[in-house]
């Protein structure tokens, strides 16, 4: 259980950190390269095993580290154009709802347990993440910008689902920091060579301060992958279940957080959104 925490805690920590992004006016590409790149340097230095960085490829986990390196940073621009295309809160909601797909897996794949509080259980917490994610402002679902959305629903479900498969199928205990640094830093080349083309259509300067806030988001964000797969690790804790109470916290805390630390407004429907959130969590964890 204290893994949980500790990378719900991370996580929603990531969230503090973009909305400075935000006000300070920094360059997201260029702090998440850099981001990816400390998460790889961290992932190599807190590693447990003691092989080299050249026999990284020869690990049965390396092709899945590579898919995954991929999709962070391909969601990552799915994320910002449904942002931009949809607005925040939708977003938001399809990047937290994505959390079925993970439990679907979980439950049929893995004959993790299926009871009718359960399901009851996840059925209210994603109608607490849509409550507690729910900002008033203008945003569109034309047919024609609803690709985005969904896209960003089948990526990040897939992401959880496939690091629920690695984790189950190849990675051993005392290689999950080097597996998580090596897709921290598949996900750095991609990044980069994304940063390299933008810089050759508009070149600027890098800026001490992209620096500076990649360097504190790749911290906080390694550890919130490093103890999410050591949750996924513990016997007895389904995935179905540590998926929902993840996502749903995660939520939950990052609204909590706006509304301490950047005076965000606190609806009515957020607040509903907290309290089905709670029953929602604590129906899962009972059953």
């Amino acid at each position: 259980m204290i893994y949980l925490l500790l990378s719900i805690l991370f996580s929603s920590g990531l969230f503090v950190i973009f909305k400075f992004f935000e006000i300070y006016k920094i360059d997201v590409l260029k702090a998440i390269v850099v981001n990816y790149v400390i998460a790889f340097i961290l992932g190599f230095l807190f590693s447990e095993s003691n092989f080299s960085i050249l026999e990284v490829p020869k690990q049965p986990w390396f092709l899945g580290s590579i898919f995954l390196g991929i999709l962070f940073i391909a969601i990552f621009f799915v994320m910002a154009m449904t942002s931009q295309k949809n607005g925040v809160s939708v977003a938001s909601v399809a990047g937290k709802m994505s959390v079925v797909i993970p439990v679907f897996f979980g439950i049929f794949l893995y004959n993790e347990s299926f009871s009718f509080l359960k399901i009851i259980g996840i059925f209210i917490a994603l109608i607490a993440v849509y409550l507690t994610s729910f900002r008033e402002q203008k945003s569109t679902l034309q047919k024609s910008t609803l690709f985005f959305p969904v896209l960003l629903f089948l990526g990040s479900g897939t992401i959880d689902t496939f690091l629920k498969y690695l984790e189950i199928n190849f990675v051993p205990k005392d290689d999950v920091s080097i597996f998580s640094g090596s897709l921290f830093g598949i996900a750095a080349i991609v990044g980069s060579l994304f940063l390299l083309i933008q810089q050759l259509k508009q070149p600027t300067s890098f800026g001490i301060k992209n620096l500076i806030a990649g360097i504190l988001l790749g911290i906080p964000n390694y550890f919130s992958i490093i103890f999410l797969i050591k949750s996924l690790q513990t016997k007895g804790f389904e995935s179905s279940m540590l998926f929902t109470i993840n996502n749903v916290v995660i939520v939950v805390l990052s609204t909590i957080f706006g509304v301490i630390l950047f005076k965000e407004h606190f609806s009515l429907k957020n607040k509903i959104g907290i309290v089905l959130a709670v029953f929602g969590i604590i129906m899962v964890a009972m059953s």
